[in-house]
């Protein structure tokens, strides 16, 4: 049907003035000044609530390599730089160094980075008013992210994940490949913040992460993110041995949208509120279980620098078994052992276990693939094969713009351009109502479904 000229004038014009106030609200937020980079250091409240301050009086990390299994991390990033002493790339797209940042999410790696390992920076001139928060150590800049153990060191193993790899190689030869390298260069810690939807995962990867068991390195991973489609745990969080993170909101509850559930779940830390570098050296406000792994990776860091002989499977106990409980008594699919105390993980004294307390993959290979240990062959015939999992897009939210200071300026700015929006927008409905009362009643015809062409009014 052909609606009048008239009101198609009015309602065009109600469009464009609603239009010109969406787009002066955003320039109002683009337009607001930038925060200074020691305002991040204030936002990361995890560092005194979750133990890691009075951590940081027994170890800071020194002497742990970390690989970080993402999409490249950028080691110029001014919180990061001595920090990366390595790297790699395995999906053939990437820099040989692992710092080229790759991938459907490319800033994602250095946001786990400088969470994990961050060092901060010095404060660009004298005038600039340092930090609140507690300096770990000399080393550790007043102003910008200092991560939970920022005296380790990072080795950036790049992978091309969340979207197709130019280079051509899948996520069933990356992950292996990360896994096997990191181990080799000497990683004590490999953090890995990806997931997929699927709690399976190709065979292919039974042997690097047997290895890695074999070699005595921690394995964290993320949970997942309920928001990403990730309701259940997916790989590689659900294999036997790998310490897997859930994610907490500001008030210490199971986050809504940024963690998922699962019975391989062993211990839970922030995942809301947080922040970290990007590539280039700026930096943004963030969010998910990507976020939570790093905080883990960072204790277990700081558990392998204070006792360097500690066996994996012990490391992992102390942050499990001095976890504060958390939902339903005892490990459950929500909060697994429950809450993050870094203190405690670092100055209790916890007994020895004789198991790690999140499996094994050895174990689990001998009963499920019925292969050799010491290189898992394909399943027999008679036995149920598990699907080849691909990894979803990276756990990391679409990028905010920065949190902005706090001063009364920026917020008049956006208070007034808000009520301008308010009132174009009003002054729009009534165009639209006066619109539809002036319109003629269009006679009835048959219902069917065609709509006619609107004249656009110009030239034919």
């Amino acid at each position: 049907m052909t609606l009048p000229h008239g009101w198609r004038r009015r309602a065009a014009s109600a469009a464009l003035a609603a239009m010109l106030a969406g787009g002066s609200l955003a320039g109002a937020l683009v337009a607001a000044p930038s925060a200074f980079a020691d305002s991040w250091r204030d936002k990361e409240y995890w560092l005194t609530e979750y133990g890691i301050t009075a951590a940081w009086q027994v170890s800071k990390g020194a002497g742990v390599k970390v690989a970080i299994i993402d999409s490249g991390v950028d080691g110029q990033h001014p919180d990061l730089k001595g920090a990366v002493v390595g790297g790699t790339d395995a999906s053939g797209a990437g820099d040989p160094n692992g710092q080229k940042s790759i991938g459907a999410k490319p800033e994602h790696g250095t946001l786990v980075a400088t969470l994990l390992a961050g060092r901060g920076h010095a404060a660009p001139n004298p005038s600039a008013s340092p930090s609140s928060s507690p300096s770990p150590g000399s080393g550790v800049g007043t102003d910008g992210i200092v991560g939970v153990a920022p005296e380790a060191q990072i080795l950036s193993v790049s992978a091309w994940l969340g979207s197709p790899n130019p280079a051509g190689k899948t996520d069933q030869e990356q992950i292996p490949e990360a896994v096997r390298w990191a181990v080799d260069n000497g990683a004590k810690v490999i953090n890995i913040s990806l997931g997929s939807t699927s709690p399976d995962w190709p065979q292919s990867w039974d042997a690097a992460f047997l290895y890695a068991e074999q070699k005595d390195v921690v394995i964290v991973a993320a949970a997942g993110n309920r928001i990403g489609g990730n309701v259940q745990v997916g790989a590689p969080a659900t294999i036997p041995g790998v310490l897997t993170v859930a994610g907490l909101d500001r008030n210490r509850m199971a986050s809504v949208d940024a963690s998922s559930q699962g019975i391989s779940i062993g211990v839970s830390a922030p995942a809301e509120k947080l922040v970290g570098g990007l590539p280039g050296g700026s930096y943004e406000d963030w969010a998910g279980t990507s976020g939570s792994a790093p905080i883990v990776s960072g204790v277990a860091a700081l558990i392998r620098s204070k006792w360097p002989d500690m066996s994996a499977k012990q490391v992992i106990n102390r942050i499990v078994s001095t976890a504060v409980d958390a939902g339903a008594p005892g490990k459950d699919p929500i909060y697994g052992y429950g809450i993050l105390n870094a203190e405690a993980a670092l100055k209790a004294d916890v007994p020895e276990v004789t198991s790690n307390p999140v499996g094994s993959i050895a174990d689990w290979i001998r009963v499920h693939r019925r292969g050799d240990l010491s290189s898992p062959t394909p399943q027999a015939a008679s036995s149920p094969s598990i699907p080849a999992a691909t990894l979803a897009d990276p756990t990391v939210p679409v990028a905010k713009a920065p949190s902005q200071p706090d001063t009364a300026v920026p917020a008049a700015v956006v208070i007034g351009f808000g009520s301008l929006f308010v009132a174009i927008v009003a002054g729009a409905s009534v165009q639209l109502r006066r619109a539809y009362r002036t319109t003629p009643e269009l006679p009835d015809g048959p219902a069917t479904g065609v709509v006619d062409v609107v004249d656009q009014g110009g030239p034919k």
